[in-house]
Formats: structure tokens, sequence, C-alpha cells
């Protein structure tokens, strides 16, 4: 092959890729529905999972992900009732949570603890959007929202991911939205945002305090009342662990190399980033 053809070949080889490129950044999110119980689904995918609480007088949404998600998960709501959202309980104010907040605000009353606003106003989340919009409504202990003959009570039960952490509860349906107070197999402690991992099994001791079987975390599939105790035990060895490696000197290299080996920690995550220098300072 000639030299001029090599570099065709390569051209139109670049010229394909920024293409696809460029059409894979152009299309919606691709989120999908799941049922959970009857009247209540989620919505999983791109950020923060969903809850979507459907009744006779309008639809409850507990999180809206990001900004970017907004048709979508107005679509997908569409595919399970035609009644519109008439409110969003956020949980926290990260922006996979609380980013669809602006595109949402004209038709809903959005909900959140006092701290989770407070977050989005004084723009404590590094790298978020500088647009976003806070709740409408605030409570700091505790409230419910009454919609069709529904109950969904949001209550705040400590500090834990961030701290301004809402759980969501559905009484009739025992059902829990836990935000990212459960996320993952590892959590991640917002120290930025308020955060304390000294403090976020004794709140999840709160959330477990309701009645319920069924769980939907912040990220991650849905689960049940055992994998959340799993989750909140989980928290608690972390603790311990990082408590005894700070009290045997270990210095914060050291213990970032053992939370990649043990957690599965990536040298650039938020975790490194949030989490380990504020764990150094808390758990000394």
């Amino acid at each position: 092959m000639s030299r001029s053809s090599v570099t065709r070949a390569a051209s139109g080889a670049i010229f394909m890729l920024l293409c696809w490129v460029a059409y894979t950044q152009t299309q919606p999110p691709k989120l999908t529905v799941n049922k959970v119980k009857d009247n209540l689904y989620e919505i999983e995918g791109d950020g923060g999972n969903v809850a979507v609480l459907v009744t006779n007088e309008g639809v409850l949404l507990v999180d809206d992900k990001f900004e970017q998600d907004h048709d979508a998960i107005v679509a997908g709501v569409k595919s399970v009732t035609a009644q519109p959202i008439k409110y969003i309980v956020t949980t926290h104010h990260h922006s996979d949570h609380s980013g669809g907040n602006g595109k949402f605000v004209a038709s809903a009353q959005i909900i959140s603890t006092a701290n989770a606003r407070a977050n989005i106003v004084q723009h404590k989340q590094s790298g978020a959007p500088a647009d976003m919009v806070p709740a409408q409504l605030v409570f700091t202990q505790e409230m419910s929202v009454f919609l069709g003959g529904q109950e969904v009570r949001a209550k705040y039960v400590g500090r834990g991911h961030t701290n301004g952490d809402a759980i969501v509860y559905f009484p009739a349906l025992r059902t829990l939205h836990t935000g990212d107070l459960m996320a993952g197999t590892s959590p991640l402690i917002d120290y930025p945002g308020g955060g304390s991992l000294a403090e976020w099994s004794k709140t999840l001791d709160g959330a477990l305090a309701f009645d319920f079987d069924t769980v939907i975390p912040g990220h991650g599939k849905i689960t049940d009342k055992a994998g959340l105790t799993t989750y909140r035990n989980n928290v608690e060895k972390l603790k311990t662990r990082v408590t005894g490696l700070i009290h045997e000197g270990k210095s914060q290299d050291e213990i970032g190399k053992i939370m990649t080996a043990e957690y599965q920690w990536a040298p650039t995550s938020l975790n490194m980033q949030w989490s380990l220098p504020g764990m150094m300072t808390e758990l000394k």
C-alpha cells in the first residue's frame, strides 16, 4: 500500500471515530423503568436511582438525576402513567441526584433537607453545574407528603454520605429509598459536603428502625432490609479498619494504597479526593 493510501485510510479511520464520538455524545441517556411494587417504579441508569410513585392525583419522584436525564425521566414516567409529576423529593445535593431540578421546578414542588438546599446554594460540590436549582421546600427533621391517599415520609436521620441526606419511606408499600446512604459496594464520604464515616453506621441504624422489606439504594440494584443491614455493617468495618491504620501511624499515602487493594478505591476516584483526607482528620 502506498504512503498516500495509508494516509487516506488513517484519515478515514479518524473521521469515523470522531463521528462515533459525536454520535454517542448526542444520544439521550438510556434509562430503564423497573416495577418495584404496585404503583411504585424505579428508573435506573446514568445517575442515581429514581423512585416513581404513581397515584390518581399525580406522581411523586425521589431524585431526578442529571439535568440531561430530564426528558428520559419524563418519558419513563409517561410509560407507566398519564398523571403529571407534582413532587420531587431529593435525597441530597449531588448533581447526579438533584441536577434535574432546574427543568422540573416550573411544574413540580421540589423538597429536600435544609442542609441539602444550603449545599447547592453554597456550591459545595466541586465540578457541579453552577446553575443547579435548590429545593423550594425544606425540612430539618421529618416531613410527609400526602398524594392520592398515599403518604410519603422524608426524614433526616443523621450524617453519612453528606450532612443533608434524606431517606424516603413509603409506609403502605414498606419500601425505603436510601439515597447514597447506601450506594455501590463501598461508601463515598463527601467530607467537603459535611459527610461523616464516624456517624454513618449510626445514621443507618436510624434508617433500619423503619418497618420495610424493600430498599431502593442511591445506586445499584433493588435490595432488602438484610442487604441494607449488611451495608451498614460494612460501613462499620471500614471505620474500624481505617481507625486502626491511623492509630498504627500509617500515612495517608499508605492508607490510600490499602484502600485501593482492599476496597478497590481507584487512585483518581472521589473516594481518594473526598473520603481519604477527611478520614485522616475525623478518625485520628
